[in-house]
């Protein structure tokens, strides 16, 4: 007697001999050469104008150098890639800087030799000379997310600066004697900034995929890094 599936996915992602997705939803774009322009692949809503650069909104005018990439933006071509796993390293820790390496090993396809995998690595360091406000309550975490953007970016050449790589100088700076350093804190009173209610912000995440959103009963329940990425995205008004 044959085993019963009780919990079966609603779609399975599958590769082809080239080891490209084959989904309907992933539209590969490709250069002249035949390699995959990820480039172009990034989706609009992962990139904002770098205002220390430009007053331009409009993404579609902007040159490479005027535009920011997301964090979001760099885990969907990530999972689109492929990759076998990710590794952090904290090379140097204290508590005014921290540095750490992060090494991805990215699925073979058909633009590497023999199909190979390849690991690639990138290092990225945070120290209160190079974060503001609540972010210097966690520089283990910015590092981190630093490092990974970085690998990401240069394994797949796009030349486009992650937020998670540059100092904000424009964000707003909560007071750490009022306990605003806390994440959920600093998201709790942005979203009375921008009027944002806590269920839209769950729908986007569900509709995101984003792994145990649907599980969120309170602001303290979203993980800490992705309450980073979520009050990036309000700041850049890219969660409605």
């Amino acid at each position: 007697m044959g085993t019963i599936v009780i919990n079966k996915p609603p779609t399975t992602f599958k590769r082809n001999q080239y080891g490209l997705m084959e989904d309907k939803n992933v539209k590969y774009v490709f250069s002249d050469d035949g390699s995959v322009n990820w480039r172009k692949m990034v989706k609009p809503e992962f990139l904002v104008a770098n205002r220390d650069r430009t007053d331009e909104a409009d993404i579609s005018k902007l040159e490479d150098h005027e535009l920011i990439i997301l964090l979001g933006g760099l885990k969907d071509l990530a999972n689109i890639r492929g990759y076998h796993s990710v590794t952090y390293t904290v090379t140097h820790a204290s508590p005014e800087y921290v540095c750490v390496s992060c090494s991805i090993v990215w699925i073979g396809n058909y633009e590497t030799e023999k199909g190979e995998s390849v690991l690639f690595q990138s290092v990225a360091d945070a120290g209160l000379n190079n974060t503001e406000g609540f972010g210097q309550m966690y520089l283990a975490a910015i590092a981190e997310n630093r490092a990974f953007c970085r690998a990401v970016r240069n394994f797949l050449r796009i030349n486009i600066v992650a937020k998670e790589e540059i100092k904000n100088v424009k964000i707003s700076k909560p007071n750490p004697t009022k306990n605003s350093a806390s994440p959920h804190i600093f998201l709790t009173n942005l979203m009375k900034e921008k009027k944002v209610n806590f269920s839209s912000i769950k729908d986007k995440m569900v509709k995101e995929a984003v792994d145990g959103a649907k599980e969120w009963g309170t602001i303290k329940d979203i993980p800490r890094i992705k309450m980073f990425e979520i009050i990036e995205r309000m700041q850049s008004k890219k969660v409605d």
